[in-house]
């Protein structure tokens, strides 16, 4: 039986050994990750209900959020599981019947069969994710895109991972409720867990996407899968139905065919069922909320990475095996070094040279050719500690700090207009180049402007350290307005 976790706004704190993990496990992992290159920004594990060891590589921080794409799906999921124990819905609920105003005029056989357990479980039957015609459709219906496409299976019969899937939950509750998720799910799950300042991206009609856009702290991604772990009871109070814990997050579906991936061995409820007896929710890019129930353990992580089966194996080999029933002796040399490990974590601004000779050839305004950026103009100048950058596009003017090997925390709207905290820097490559970096800090990205110039002609390659798509934009240039 785990142990119930007595305060609501903050998980309490135990020595790794109390809980029987050594802290030499934990740096052990710690220094796997390091080895291995894989860009985590935090993490929180906890054992028998309390935080063992937690940390956050800077400029990343405990009371930032995180942008959690698909690990949002098991949020949505419990939302519906919340409305089925308050009789507002029924997983044998059709689709169609909360949305007459959208229903094809012809309806398929498998359209029509389609249920809301059959959304749950990424069986809808659709061969392909919904979401490129979700996109895509003109007048921002959603619901009605989704309706519209082909249902090539019967439902509940052929796995295929659908973020549109999760959208249409989020489509019906609002339907049914006339309440967002996160409205209708503040009172039920948010306040009893003290979670805070969570933020949903919605579709263009004002719904929450659902199935990605929730950003919140690495801390309340941990009380989530505690929650999931005590079996739905948080501080001696019933949260989630025992029965939707186990149904939600056993295998409801095939997707694969088990071996040494962790997604191949069966999927629930928007959870995915994991090696070793464990199962999760994940977001894109390393976003981990891992619940394993044979260790009585919870581990949460946020990360900036596109190999996220490296971090579970990492995960799986150094701490889910250390971990014993009882307790272990405490080895103040091990612990010490933990302590170190953790005050180090960091991802350095990039350090090549903090100067160049033709820092005074650079300084200016450079007017840039017509890009998909929509990017107008390029200002940059230098003084002791920073290169001050202003940038210029269809949105008005943004200006950018960045420490010279050093990063410069502040508020950005550069990216698609939404205000976001980021970490910018600079580094010479050579003299003849600088770089230009900047950490989105409550998302996964990371992204860099390669500077070079030629005479009065400036070149800037643009990079992404993880995409969707191509990570590397087509150059954009410009030239030197020179003074009247």
């Amino acid at each position: 039986m785990s142990l119930n976790v007595k305060n609501e706004l903050v998980l309490p704190r135990s020595k790794p050994e109390a809980q029987g993990l050594s802290s030499s496990a934990i740096v052990e992992f710690l220094e796997a990750v390091r080895t291995k290159n894989l860009e985590l920004h935090s993490f929180m594990l906890l054992r028998n209900g309390f935080v063992i060891s937690e940390g956050w590589w800077s400029p990343y921080e405990a009371e930032l959020p995180h942008l959690l794409f698909s690990l949002s799906k098991s949020f949505t999921s419990t939302a519906i599981g919340l409305a089925v124990s308050e009789g507002i819905l029924s997983l044998d609920d059709q689709v169609l019947s909360f949305f007459p105003d959208e229903t094809p005029s012809e309806v398929a056989p498998n359209l029509f069969a389609m249920q809301i357990r059959h959304l749950l479980m990424m069986g809808t039957g659709h061969s392909q994710d919904t979401m490129d015609s979700l996109w895509k459709q003109a007048n921002g219906n959603w619901v009605e895109a989704f309706l519209q496409q082909p249902v090539n299976y019967e439902p509940g019969t052929h796995f295929v991972y659908n973020s549109g899937a999760t959208y249409m939950l989020s489509a019906i509750l609002n339907k049914v409720t006339g309440q967002s998720l996160l409205d209708y799910l503040q009172p039920r799950l948010l306040n009893p867990l003290g979670i805070t300042g969570a933020t949903w991206e919605m579709c263009p009609r004002g719904i929450q996407v659902g199935g990605w856009g929730l950003s919140v702290t690495t801390e309340s991604i941990a009380k989530f899968g505690q929650l999931y772990l005590q079996q739905g009871i948080w501080n001696g109070a019933r949260i989630i139905s025992a029965d939707w814990v186990a149904e939600a997050t056993s295998k409801q579906i095939s997707n694969g065919d088990g071996g040494e991936s962790d997604w191949a061995q069966g999927y629930g409820y928007q959870f995915w069922n994991c090696r070793h007896e464990a199962y999760r929710g994940d977001g894109a890019f390393g976003q981990f909320c891992i619940v394993m129930p044979q260790q009585n353990a919870v581990m949460a992580i946020t990360a900036g990475l596109n190999d996220m089966q490296a971090v579970l194996n990492t995960v799986w080999t150094h701490l889910l095996p250390a971990m014993t029933p009882s307790a272990l002796p405490h080895y103040e040399e091990s612990a010490v070094l933990l302590a170190e490990k953790l005050q180090e974590l960091r991802l350095g601004a990039p350090q090549v040279a903090d100067s160049s000779p033709r820092e005074a050839e650079f300084t200016g305004s450079y007017q840039l050719e017509e890009n998909t950026l929509c990017w107008e103009t390029l200002t940059i100048a230098f003084d002791e500690s920073e290169a001050n950058i202003k940038l210029r596009n269809n949105k008005g003017d943004h200006h950018l700090r960045c420490g010279r090997g050093a990063w410069v925390e502040q508020a950005s709207r550069l990216n698609q207009g939404m205000e976001q905290r980021i970490a910018a820097s600079f580094t010479w490559s050579d003299p003849d180049t600088l770089e230009l970096t900047v950490r989105y800090i409550e998302t996964p990205f990371c992204h860099t402007a390669v500077c070079r110039l030629n005479g009065t002609q400036i070149t800037l390659e643009l990079k992404s350290n993880l995409s969707f798509g191509p990570r590397d934009l087509s150059p954009i240039r410009g030239r030197l307005q020179l003074a009247q």
